[in-house]
């Protein structure tokens, strides 16, 4: 049965933290319906980097959502705007891609959106179509339909002018370039994250500029990563991507902290969020792991990367194959050295910080001293639940 517009409104809003407007969406979606013609949802990528993760999925989850109720995904691949770099959240100039880096990542996420969206109902467009023929006469008439002092109150070039930080011109043109964006497409919805709301209602005040109806405005939180503090990021090492391998995925989730379950579980799963709360926690992260994970390879492997970790962690059996990590020739080595260079800790100081959490062991006997030295050949490390080496002598 087909929901009603106000069922679609009640749907669609789950999880968002701005809605700009209810009353303009539910419109929408009730000429929509009445006239049997889908709404317009648009959502920018800057193809910055190579791979998506969970948190480029909140958005993508979203706009299924809409693809699902019937309506079309635009989803845009801003080659023309990741030559100037995005600026938000920024304290200092982004650097520009190089059009060889956009080509190159842009393939890659055209590639793995779809694991996400369904093809038939998403247009996949590049920014630089409309963009590169508009020209400078072109980009001049569009600057000339807003101000500098409204887009210097953005509270991270405000920021900067604080801290007296330069702001260069090209970055005052890239909320622009994005407005003008939904322009071109005539985007009925936009969506994008909480950090974007600025950009997203620069679109809203052009169409209106232009004539057009204005789009409706929807953010989605972002998402924390696995440290449970920032957000997440490749480049943080906080991140699960949405190519990961199943038993990899499921282990990265069932690492997160506890205070990020709920968020897990509302931006990424269907679980309701009593369930997730009144269930013990190492259940209710269990249930999240294991949706997420079915979501992008199917329950069969799902299945399958669960027990492999509840066999090997959950009753700490050390897995069949662990790699070797090389020591030197002989002499003592000190252990939060070892661990940052096998990767296990990111400095000397947060490997200490896991051996005094009791994190870490050696042989399955726990290490306490966080300036202990390694010894003996063929021990075998472990630190948290997931990470293991043999420790060899070169």
């Amino acid at each position: 049965m087909t929901p009603s517009p106000r069922e679609s409104l009640d749907r669609l809003s789950r999880g968002a933290v701005d809605l700009v407007s209810p009353e303009d969406l539910l419109r929408k979606l009730e000429q929509s319906q009445a006239s049997g013609i889908p709404l317009r949802i648009k959502a920018g990528f800057d193809p910055t980097a190579p791979d998506l993760h969970l948190g480029h999925a909140v958005l993508l989850l979203k706009l299924r959502e809409f693809q699902d109720l019937g309506h079309q995904v635009l989803f845009l691949i801003g080659d023309f705007t990741g030559m100037i770099g995005d600026p938000t959240g920024r304290s200092e100039i982004r650097k520009p891609l190089t059009d060889a880096e956009i080509a190159a990542n842009a393939a890659t996420y055209r590639e793995q959106v779809f694991r996400i969206l369904d093809p038939e109902k998403t247009r996949v467009v590049f920014n630089s179509e409309w963009m590169r023929p508009l020209g400078v006469e072109g980009m001049i008439r569009l600057a000339a339909r807003q101000t500098v002092a409204h887009f210097l109150d953005r509270e991270d070039f405000r920021r900067r002018m604080e801290q007296s930080l330069p702001i260069h011109l090209h970055e005052l043109l890239y909320p622009l370039i994005q407005g003008y964006d939904s322009v071109a497409l005539r985007a009925d919805v936009e969506l994008g994250g909480t950090d974007q709301l600025f950009n997203l209602l620069v679109g809203r005040d052009l169409q209106r500029s232009y004539g057009q109806e204005p789009q409706v405005v929807l953010s989605m939180p972002l998402l924390v990563g696995l440290d449970g503090e920032k957000k997440m990021s490749k480049s943080l090492k906080n991140a699960v991507g949405i190519l990961d391998e199943p038993f990899e995925m499921y282990g990265k989730i069932m690492s997160i902290p506890d205070a990020a379950m709920d968020s897990y579980a509302l931006l990424l799963t269907g679980i309701p969020e009593g369930e997730i709360r009144s269930a013990h926690p190492r259940d209710a992260k269990a249930r999240i792991a294991l949706e997420i994970t079915t979501r992008f390879h199917g329950a069969e492997k799902a299945r399958e990367a669960q027990e492999r970790f509840v066999h090997q962690f959950s009753r700490r059996e050390t897995p069949a194959e662990i790699p070797d990590f090389l020591l030197p020739d002989s002499g003592p080595v000190r252990l939060s050295t070892v661990m940052v260079r096998a990767g296990a800790a990111r400095s000397e100081s947060q490997a200490k910080q896991l051996i005094a959490q009791k994190a870490v062991d050696l042989d399955g006997a726990p290490v306490t001293d966080p300036f202990a030295e390694v010894m003996a050949s063929g021990q075998i490390l472990r630190v948290g639940k997931r990470f293991y080496c043999r420790l060899v002598r070169g």
